[in-house]
């Protein structure tokens, strides 16, 4: 299924001028941690930008800090130093037009100090607020906004429970099958033995019409990944998720879709439109997962979904992080339609919760999103100030 949405830039708006930028640090315990391949999560860390217009109005934006362990502190120093005297007091046209200026600006500054990933993530987190702030202000949810739909209501999105860690994974299965979830996606990538149990495990609980996934985190050379999606086959997977490392040539994703039964997933830790469209004009994935916290914000992403869903393939958002930044990823999808997914992390996470109230509500599998402008959530800045951390320098 295609898409219909129009391009964001050909939505009317007014142009913007930006006065105030404020970035918010937040660390809670990872309740239980989240267990990778490469890695294992103990805290959950999230940064939050606020930006507030010549007129008073205001939106929010997330930036991706999952790592390493010490990344959301120096995010936000980053977030507040740089992106301060480039964006603010100036009158744009589109977020885009922001974005790409931004991105030039620091160009250079991301090649002298060798942090791209650091660069893109903070610039993808305030497209994402100055989105918020201009659905807000035209009285719209974003996913409207974005998308020109007169509906009044959005679409369903379906969503997936991720994170289940290679730890008895059926019983955080099992609650969220009661929840209502009705798609799940297991860790892999701990030994075939361990990874082989957890599957049947998982099976025997979610039941063999249910759709599984598994995501092995970059754990595996081409010929492990190969050994197995064969052995992991039997399963009735969806999907398996970043066999191989994300920077391998698009020609060797490409052996490996050919040499398994599986069809692979990636895109979260792509971060240039071309690598996206070099990607989905091959056959080496079937599903594209951009995370908009990482790269892109709103507006690349939105562009990613829409060479995807040209391509027939599946767009799936990738999210693991808190509230503002899921619930972005929900509008996105929204406005976007097409088949996939929205990624929701199936293990507790307080800064999920507070950091985007309202809570989401789940029916079958699928989110309906309110008609609330922009976001339609609002962090709760006093239940989380537990969980504040004072940075130097924001």
């Amino acid at each position: 299924m295609v898409s219909h949405a129009h391009s964001p830039a050909s939505n009317p708006m007014h142009a913007f001028a930006l006065e105030h930028l404020e970035v918010f640090v937040f660390r809670a315990p990872a309740e239980p941690p989240v267990q990778t391949s490469f890695g294992t999560m103990r805290e959950r860390p999230a940064v939050l930008l606020k930006v507030t217009d010549q007129d008073g109005a205001h939106g929010w934006g997330e930036i991706w800090c999952n790592f390493p362990v010490v990344g959301a502190e120096h995010r936000a120093r980053m977030a507040a130093y740089y992106l301060r005297p480039l964006a603010l007091g100036k009158t744009w046209s589109s977020p885009q037009q922001c974005q790409q200026a931004l991105h030039d600006a620091l160009a250079v500054l991301a090649i002298q100090c060798g942090e791209p990933g650091t660069i893109h993530q903070i610039i993808a987190g305030l497209d994402t607020a100055i989105w918020d702030l201009l659905a807000r202000k035209a009285g719209q949810p974003l996913w409207r906004f974005l998308s020109g739909q007169q509906t009044e209501h959005a679409n369903p999105v379906p969503v997936y429970a991720s994170g289940l860690n290679p730890t008895n994974p059926e019983q955080l299965a099992a609650q969220k099958l009661q929840e209502g979830y009705r798609a799940f996606k297991l860790k892999v990538g701990f030994g075939t033995e361990r990874d082989l149990a957890n599957l049947q495990a998982m099976r025997a609980v979610i039941g063999t019409e249910l759709p599984l996934m598994v995501d092995a985190n970059q754990a595996w050379t081409a010929a492990q990944a190969t050994m197995a999606a064969q052995t992991m086959a039997q399963f009735d997977l969806g999907w398996l998720e970043e066999p191989i490392r994300a920077d391998r040539p698009v020609a060797e994703w490409q052996q490996l879709s050919q040499a398994q039964p599986l069809q692979l997933a990636a895109g979260e830790n792509l971060s240039a439109m071309p690598d996206f469209i070099a990607y989905l004009d091959s056959d080496a994935i079937g599903v594209m997962q951009p995370d908009l916290g990482k790269w892109g914000g709103i507006s690349g992403c939105f562009e990613v979904a829409q060479h995807t869903l040209a391509r027939g393939k599946l767009f799936c958002p990738h999210w693991l992080g808190g509230g503002i930044g899921l619930m972005a990823s929900m509008h996105l999808k929204a406005a976007v339609g097409g088949a996939g997914y929205v990624e929701v992390d199936a293990n507790p996470n307080v800064l999920r919760e507070l950091l985007a109230m309202p809570v989401f509500a789940l029916k079958d599998g699928a989110v309906t999103l309110n008609q609330a402008p922009g976001l339609g959530v609002e962090p709760d800045l006093v239940a989380t100030r537990d969980f504040v951390v004072q940075v130097t320098g924001i």
